[in-house]
């Protein structure tokens, strides 16, 4: 689905991304690791249209997209999610889902004199669409909670809930187990699991967590120091003495408890 291609990004002096190359196949969970300074969120940002690459190319679906910015990459289906997550704080779950579709005519000025007949039947059937969201979720419960009260997992799984509110084709996950309890990542990783099985989301996800990307990726791309230095199934990876050594800096086995 996603083709990186040779992609070289530099800010001043420094090279974050070195001629990186990799693949994620439609209807995959792909885990993206490394050290911090690997060069990952430099990646998805670049692939995202925040960063433009100074070198390379970036194919979705066949189509070459790079240098677009996140606006188009949105409207085709490209989406990402943040480490620290990017809600409305005042306003409530459900009207954060709701904020997310693009191309609203109540947007407009002029709708809200002449058409607002049909701001309310779009307001009604993207509420309609949210509600199925946080039912999906098992958010329901907060549906009308203010976003920002919400606990840091929570806000994780609202921004995935985000995704959910148009048409994902890839989704990339930004740490999104990051500074998440245990139970509610578990809740994270079954939402992204069904996702992927229900409704045939492709993810590529940034994670430190060593457990949770065993659990729902493969394949697993390592990057280190910019560069891609191995790509395989997860197992194969924490066994990987090259991964160990550069990234890892432990047995796998210390690793994985």
């Amino acid at each position: 689905m996603i083709s990186v291609r040779n992609i070289v990004k530099s800010f001043g002096g420094v090279r974050a991304i070195d001629h990186a190359s990799f693949d994620v196949e439609a209807g995959s969970i792909t885990g993206l690791i490394g050290p911090n300074g690997a060069g990952k969120t430099t990646m998805f940002n670049t692939i995202a249209g925040h960063h433009r690459a100074d070198s390379g190319q970036i194919v979705f679906q066949g189509e070459d997209i790079s240098g677009l910015p996140p606006h188009e990459l949105f409207a085709r289906g490209i989406l990402r999610t943040f480490q620290l997550a990017h809600e409305f704080p005042t306003l409530s779950v459900l009207e954060n889902l709701m904020m997310v579709p693009a191309e609203q005519s109540g947007e407009r000025i002029l709708n809200t004199w002449l058409n607002r007949k049909k701001i309310k039947q779009e307001e009604a059937a993207l509420r309609q669409t949210a509600e199925s969201v946080v039912d999906f979720l098992n958010l329901d419960h907060l549906a009308h909670t203010p976003a920002g009260n919400l606990s840091g997992g929570q806000k994780k799984l609202l921004e995935l809930g985000r995704t959910m509110m148009v048409d994902a084709k890839i989704v990339f996950l930004d740490e999104v187990g990051a500074g998440v309890n245990r139970s509610l990542l578990r809740e994270i990783g079954t939402a992204i699991k069904r996702l992927n099985d229900e409704r045939g989301y492709t993810f590529c996800m940034i994670e430190h967590d060593m457990q949770f990307i065993s659990r729902l990726c493969d394949p697993v791309i390592v990057m280190v120091e910019g560069r891609v230095l191995t790509t395989g199934r997860a197992d194969e990876i924490l066994q990987d003495p090259e991964v160990i050594e550069s990234y890892l800096g432990a047995t796998a086995t210390e690793v994985v408890t």
